[in-house]
This record gives C-alpha cells, structure tokens and sequence, in this order.
C-alpha cells in the first residue's frame, strides 16, 4: 500500500485492500472515498468489504465509482463536494491513483493555478499534464501537442494476448519501438484459477508483477485508455494523455460483468457463494469443496461468449472427483444450470463429458439463467428461456453455488468506433485485421472473430498479428492467417483431461498423434500437460515470443 499525498487533506492511491485500513486509521486518515467500479479487475474486493473494514475502525467512507477514462466536469464536482464535507485528511483510491488524482484536479480548477495543480500531483507522482491542457481547453479533450509519445505500434492490455504479441513482434523486427498500455501491476495466469479451485495449485503460483513480464525495450505506460480516435492514430490516456501510433493493437480482454446479476457483489466469497473466474476467490472454492458434506451444490454458465466456455463445468467436475474421492458423492445435489442448450459446443467431445455427468449423477438443466442471488438465504433466482416458450423464474435453494458471471466487452471498447454492433472489437477473422481501420489489429477475448475465448487462442494469434503487422510494415498483405484454433483442457476428474482442440467451425485441431492423446476422450498425457507443461510453455515461452507449435500458417504475400 502506497499513499500519496497530494496536500495535507487529501491523498490519493492504487486499490487499497481491507487489511490496510487499521493502518490508513493509524496515519491520521478519517475518511475514504473509493472512485472504483466493483468487479473491474480479478484481484478486486468489493467496495462492501472495504467499507465494512472502514466502518468498523470510525472512518467516514462514501462510494463514486468512476468507469476508468469516463471523469466528467460533474463527477469532479461531486468529487470536490464530498472532499469538502468529509472530516479531513481524507484517501481518494482508485485501480492505480489516477481517476481520484484527476478528480482532485478537475476539482481544483476554480481555485487554483493550473500550475499549482500540475506541481501538487506530480510531487505526488501523478502526471496530469493532459488534465491540464483539458482545464485550458475549457474541458475539451486535448489535440496532439509536443508532450504527447509516439510509437510504431502500442498495444492496448497486458495480459496473455498483449505481452505474447509484443514479444513475437520483436522476435521479427528487433527494431520496432513498441508501447504497452496496462494500468495493472500484477499479470495473472488466468487458466490456472480452475485447478486453484480444486485444490491442485495455489493461488500464488498464478500471478507475476507485470514489470517482470514486459519485453526488455517495451514501453508500459502504466495507464487506462479513456478513448480511441482512430482517424488520428491517437489513443486518449486516463489523465488525457495522448498517445500516438503508426500501427494499434488492441487486447485488452473482456470485463466480467458481476453486476449482471442481481445480488451478486454483495454476496462474492461468503454465503457460500464462490466463482474461479476471481483469483481472490478461486481457494474460496476449494475451501467449499473440502468442507462440504452434503447439500446442494449449483455450477451456473451464462449465456456466450464467455472466457473458457468449459470453465463452468471442470468446476463442477473437479469438485465431484473430490466428494467421490472422500466418499460423499452420494450426499450432495449436484445441479448443473447452464443458460444454453448443449452441454459442449463441440460434439465430438461430447460423450465422454456425459460419462462423468452420469457418474457423478449431475442433473444438467439447460437454458437456466442466474439472474438474481440471496446469500444470506441462499437462494439463487434463475430465468428459464426454452425455445418457443414463455419465460418464467424459479428460486433454488443451495448450499454452496460456482458461479461463472456474465461477460461483455471492456466499457471503452463497447463505446468506441473500433467496435461492431455487439461490442466486440471488429476484424477479419483470418488476418485479425479491423474490417475498417487498415492499421488496426486485435486478438484475445475482445474481438468479434467466432473462436472460442482461450489462452490457447491467443497463443496462436499473436504470432498470426505481429506477422501480419510486420509484412505491412514491408508494404505486403497479410501473410499469415488464424484457423481459429482454440482449447479446452476439460478436467473431469484429478488426473484426467479431455483436451478439447477445435477451430472455426467446430472443426477437430488436435496437437498431438492420437495414439499420444485421444482429445475425445480423457486421458492421463492431457492432464500432465495441463498439470506441469502448460504453466512453463505461457511464462517461458509463450509470452517471450517463442512459438513452440504455434507458428502461423502462410499464405503468399501480394
């Protein structure tokens, strides 16, 4: 925990956590203001679990979310009447500082010299030189000026799909002066969080800090993207900076709509309600599993796209294999809720998931969708959407639910030019080419191509993108094309893996002989792989560039 203090009333901060409050109270602080949106990240507490920790130690603490790059002339305003009526000194946080500190000075621009603002957050660590320019502006978003950085290609995200395609362009053109955007300072093995769940890693062994992971030469601008203005090749910072490209690549996933369901934020990591798509929250899981005896058990899916279509089932089987290990199988309801109609989207793997639905005696109910959620009564509300039915509600009763939370595109992408009807960033599903900015390339969760949402996905088309965007460079067309490939390791039991391996289509993409691994059927050599090969090959080599069985496939160039 870092607090900067801006002057003797107010600092400002990155995500603060419930544990550091006896220590904010301890430094004098008497009120907290939290400026971030529940459910923005997978490491993040909610704001009813800071504010039960605030409470209880007598500070003051009031809640404003602001969407990152969305500060407004009347949020400010509100910013600058709360500051003025909670007992001071007072602790602005947000995901890294940011939007509080922009707050503060937007706030600020009526009563101080906009140099006094600019040296106030600087000593503070903040750079709001853009706020600056937007307080001269008289609030407009400001143009390119001499401060603003320009780059050959800026990526927008760190996660798998950003770190692996700035490496793999390197690994092509050492040359190419390139810029991650990423305001989050801890990188997640994402794929991880599932065998966390049923107790096979620990939550620790999943996350890295992002500075140990950028490509030595990458720029991180350790910020969030407020907006993008294709047309100049700009993309608006929070804190409205600008940042310039030659060429953009954007990947920075999706967003995990908590909120989609009713009662849900209120209720995360108690109640016996849980959710492995949180990093804070998957040995929550386990602990469930581990102690439960009997009762009823719910694993829900929403409706697609969703990241790892197969995630909401290897909980439910992974937390079966347990309780038939422990001999309590035949105690617990086991109730699968899934708001579609099949149980895999891929047929061929199919039937040997029925086989361990059968064997665990799962009940599947198709076109079951969580909307709403009591914990305290643990009760969860599902909307029932069969084709050419009415709709109706049911309430079910459990004991302990998993559940998989809606999802959509980022807020900033949902809203942008690069985006097509439904949000999702739109391309040309071979190249990865926006269909109307030639000089625009996306990969990973958010984009609209018809692939499944993975980790596996990305690793093939990042060598897909940085091969496309260097013959472009070169004054050629695309030379590279995604098939698009996607896997799901579905852990149907401790030790055994149906490694489902498909591309557009649903067409069959199998890495392996099928004498070395069936991927139709669960297999020992799938689960080494998933267990003690996978998590190397993305630290090691996936986000270093080296393409091990992930080399894109050519076509000739014009």
């Amino acid at each position: 925990m870092k607090l900067a203090a801006i002057d003797k009333h107010i600092s400002v901060s990155a995500q603060i956590k419930p544990e550091d409050l006896p220590d904010i109270a301890q430094q004098g602080y008497r009120s907290v203001i939290c400026n971030r949106p529940d459910g923005e990240a997978a490491d993040q507490p909610t704001f009813e679990e800071i504010e039960t920790a605030a409470k209880k130690l007598g500070l003051e603490i009031r809640y404003q979310p602001i969407t990152a790059g969305k500060v407004r002339d009347k949020d400010a305003d509100a910013f600058g009447t709360l500051l003025n009526a909670l007992p001071k000194p007072v602790l602005a946080y947000c995901r890294t500082g940011t939007r509080s500190a922009t707050l503060w000075s937007l706030s600020q621009a009526e009563t101080l010299p906009l140099a006094g603002i600019l040296s106030k957050t600087k000593s503070a660590g903040y750079d709001m030189a853009g706020v600056v320019r937007r307080i001269a502006n008289g609030g407009r978003t400001p143009t390119e000026s001499a401060e603003d950085a320009r780059f050959d290609v800026v990526i927008v995200g760190g996660g798998a799909a950003g770190i692996s395609v700035a490496s793999s362009l390197l690994s092509r053109k050492s040359d190419l002066n390139i810029a991650i955007i990423d305001p989050a300072d801890v990188h997640y093995y994402q794929p991880g969080w599932t065998m966390v769940g049923g107790g096979i890693f620990d939550a620790s062994d999943t996350a890295k800090t992002m500075g140990s992971l950028i490509p030595s030469g990458v720029h991180w601008l350790k910020s969030a993207v407020a907006a993008f203005e294709p047309k100049d090749n700009a993309v608006v910072l929070d804190g409205c900076r600008v940042v310039k490209y030659d060429r953009l690549v954007v990947c920075p996933g999706l967003k995990l709509d908590w909120h989609g369901v009713e009662g849900l934020v209120d209720t995360l990591g108690k109640n016996g309600v849980t959710s492995n798509y949180r990093y804070d929250l998957a040995p929550y899981t386990w602990k469930l599993v581990r102690e439960m005896t009997s009762g009823r058990a719910l694993f829900t899916q929403p409706p697609m796209p969703i990241k790892c279509a197969g995630a909401p089932q290897k909980a439910m089987y992974l937390s079966a294999d347990h309780w038939t290990r422990t001999g309590r199988i035949g105690e617990i309801d086991i109730q699968f809720m899934n708001a579609g109609g099949v149980l895999f989207g891929v047929k061929d793997y199919v039937p040997a998931l029925m086989d361990y639905v059968d064997r665990y005696g799962a009940n599947l109910n198709y076109f079951h969708n969580l909307i709403a959620i009591d914990g305290p009564a643990k009760k969860a509300r599902f909307e029932i959407r069969e084709p050419d039915k009415d709709p109706l509600h049911v309430d079910v009763e459990f004991d302990m639910i998993h559940i998989t939370p809606p999802q959509t595109a980022p807020d900033f992408i949902r809203v942008s030019p690069l985006a097509d009807v439904a949000g999702w960033v739109d391309v040309d599903q071979a190249t990865l080419r926006h269909k109307t900015y030639d000089n625009i390339w996306s990969l990973g969760d958010v984009m609209n191509a018809p692939n499944a949402k993975t980790a596996a996905a990305a690793r093939k088309q990042a060598p897909v993108v940085a091969e496309n965007i260097v013959s472009d460079i070169k004054g050629h067309s695309a030379t590279a094309q995604y098939d698009g490939y996607g896997s799901c390791p579905l852990t149907v039991e401790r030790g055994k893996i149906v490694l489902a391996e498909f591309g557009y289509g649903g067409t069959l993409l199998p890495s392996f002989p099928r004498w070395l691994v069936d991927g139709t059927k669960p297999t020992r050599t799938a689960w080494l792989l998933k267990e003690r090969i996978l998590p190397p090959i993305y630290w090691r080599a996936m986000l270093r560039g080296k393409e091990w069985m992930a080399k894109p496939e050519k076509v000739t160039a014009a």
